[in-house]
């Protein structure tokens, strides 16, 4: 009978205990290593799920809130100074929680698409050193796990982590960039909510509200909103998809053999890399290619680990070197670099085979990055000849036909911004518009719809917002020409100067022509430092721009620039003359134009057209060597005299 009443009581005891720690629950931002912002009233919320009261102490101070309906309580903390090492208990019933690590300081949301996720770990390509000297406490980063949903969400997944040779691989790299010199600056603690997503629309970071004046995407959420007509299609793409990888995978003939050490290689084809095998022969192949290059090591060559560095292979890869699978990627927009142990190196011959399956479009090693093996005797240059055979073709995957779901509307917006809203932030930094290329009319209407749907939920006031012009990118031109990617940069332009206490970090002289993702994320994240200088921080006489069109005038047959934010004066960056200027006369047709500066002027003019009427400048996708800058070394934004 005892242990009958002794069971009883433990079963009781347990339920209780069990109940007691489940009344308390927390969003996943306010957790240990969190940053609240400095000199403003703060938020902290979360959920009582039976009822009880709830009690938060913090810098000596009680602080108390009664759940609503929905369990769900929320207080404001007073505005507080900068610091760091801070405890906060939040109670609620029998239930207790200890966030420690806290920090008191600026707050940072850094969102867009993959320039913006773009993180330290592939800028490493560019700056080696960066990622081990980045330990510091004071700077840490909330990554937003990437969801979707068409509905808003009251939680998101992630964790705060202080950057440090551990952690600060996988933080946004413009985001550090920008955060670690405004560290500097300003010495105060800097918290980094990232919530990007590669390939992303800005229409799926604005809520429904936000895009009531769009017709177009009102009616897409509409449909989607239907939730099983939206997984069964979702259902239907991914079958399609992964029948034609089980395809490829069943017909390569080159699995298990093409990437042995002992395979004969002798009759394959050749073709030379970076490049693409369309270009060279290969043309309307998709499916399995296998290339392989033999490379010779000396004994100095062996000593330690090496790694192979291979740019960015489109689409998939799986690389081999000597017999042996030392990486793969899965996305071509992820640049490679594989870890080759000593021991598999050899002195003498060694070969490297890499399986590439291409999907859909070109297919090969992507002009323009490094492609080498970097060895304890020094670097090997990977370029040039290579063999090639097909181990199976196949007709390319629709994937122009499949919905994207981070590009659909409200879908980042519900899952990945609505659950961070009321968190107090500094500002916004905004890297994003490669997705809306072609749509730059739009554009104009469609992001500040967005700042201003953000902005009136986070009830902050019209917060910064900092926005990174699209960097130059694709094939450069000889001649002046249409350019969506110019138009849409026109549009960030404007947004910037239409919109209150608003920045632009221009990029048009760091993009790369055959990567959408350059690798300079350094000097984004400077520039974003310093539009955050002037629009969030209000520093005076500070030169945060380069220069800005202003207006023109015509004086026989030359135009006359005007410009504001000069700074020191209006130069050119290599200290030769002006490039990227076209004019045109009455029949709207554009052609290169001379300039030069005078008297903080720029003078364009071509002798050929003697009553020119507009100019343009830096306009095309890859203007690259647009020159014009401030004596500060700020580029001039791409502008053009005759906007429509």
């Amino acid at each position: 009978m005892k242990s009958l009443q002794y069971a009883a009581a433990l079963a009781v005891f347990v339920f209780s205990s069990l109940f007691a720690v489940a009344q308390l629950k927390l969003p996943a931002l306010v957790s240990d290593s969190m940053v609240l912002q400095r000199d403003r009233p703060v938020r902290i919320w979360g959920w009582s799920l039976a009822g009880a009261p709830v009690t938060v102490s913090f810098q000596k101070k009680t602080y108390r809130a009664a759940p609503d309906a929905d369990h769900k309580w929320e207080l404001i903390l007073p505005a507080m100074k900068a610091g760091s090492s801070y405890a906060m208990d939040i109670e609620a019933g029998d239930d207790k929680k200890t966030i420690r690590g806290i920090a008191i300081g600026d707050v940072w949301l850094c969102s867009g698409q993959s320039n913006m996720a773009f993180n330290m770990d592939w800028a490493a390509n560019m700056f080696p050193n960066d990622i081990a000297q980045s330990a510091n406490p004071d700077i840490r980063e909330f990554h937003v796990a990437l969801k979707t949903a068409f509905s808003p969400k009251t939680d998101v997944e992630g964790r705060w982590a202080p950057a440090s040779p551990a952690n600060t691989g996988a933080f946004t790299a413009a985001g550090y960039y920008m955060v670690k010199a405004l560290y500097d600056r300003y010495k105060v603690p800097m918290g980094i909510l990232h919530s990007s997503w590669g390939g992303s629309s800005a229409e799926a970071w604005t809520s429904e509200e936000g895009l009531k004046d769009f017709d177009n995407y009102l009616s897409v959420l509409r449909r989607f909103k239907d939730t099983a007509q939206l997984n069964a299609l979702l259902a239907g793409e991914r079958s399609i998809i992964d029948n034609w990888h089980k395809q490829v995978d069943e017909n390569d003939t080159g699995l298990n053999r093409f990437s042995a050490i002992s395979y004969d290689a002798s009759s394959w084809k050749t073709l030379q890399f970076p490049g693409y095998w369309e270009a060279q022969g290969l043309a309307g192949i998709d499916g399995a290619v296998w290339v392989r290059k033999e490379i010779n090591l000396t004994k100095e060559m062996i000593v330690q680990d090496a790694r192979l560095e291979l740019g960015i292979i489109d689409d998939i890869d799986q690389t081999f070197f000597n017999g042996q699978k030392v990486g793969s990627r899965a996305n071509k927009y992820n640049l490679r670099n594989y870890r080759v142990p000593s021991s598999l190196l050899k002195e003498g011959k060694n070969i490297i085979v890499i399986r590439i399956v291409d999907t859909d479009g070109t297919g090969g090693f992507i002009p323009g990055k490094k492609y080498r093996l970097i060895t304890s005797g020094g670097d090997l240059p990977l370029g040039g000849t290579w063999q090639y055979q097909t181990g199976y073709a196949s007709k390319a995957l629709p994937v122009g036909s499949f919905v994207v779901m981070n590009q659909q509307p409200t879908a980042l917006y519900n899952a990945m911004i609505a659950p961070l809203i009321g968190y107090t932030i500094k500002g916004a930094a905004w890297y994003q518009g490669e997705t809306n290329v072609g749509r730059s009319a739009e554009y104009q209407r469609l992001l500040p719809a967005m700042i201003n749907d953000w902005r009136t939920r986070w009830e902050q006031g019209d917060f910064p917002f900092l926005i990174v012009q699209l960097a130059n990118y694709k094939q450069v031109k000889a001649m002046p020409e249409e350019s969506m990617w110019a138009e849409l940069r026109e549009s960030q332009d404007l947004i910037s100067q239409r919109i209150s206490h608003a920045g632009l970090a221009v990029a048009i002289d760091v993009g790369e022509a055959g990567d959408v993702h350059p690798l300079d994320k350094k000097t984004v994240g400077q520039r974003l430092a310093l539009a955050a200088r002037k629009v969030a921080y209000g520093e005076k006489d500070l030169v945060y721009s380069g220069p800005v069109y202003q207006s023109m005038k015509t004086e026989s047959n030359r135009i006359v620039l005007s410009f504001t934010n000069t700074g020191g004066g209006l130069i050119a960056k290599d200290n030769g003359g002006l490039k990227e200027f076209s004019i045109a006369g009455a029949d709207g047709k554009f052609v290169l134009a001379n300039a030069r500066i005078e008297g903080g002027r720029v003078i364009v003019w071509n002798d050929t057209i003697t009553q020119p009427l507009a100019v343009r400048y830096a306009w095309a996708d890859n203007p690259d060597k647009a020159n014009l800058c401030n004596k500060e070394g700020l580029p001039a934004s791409p502008f053009r005299t005759d906007r429509k």
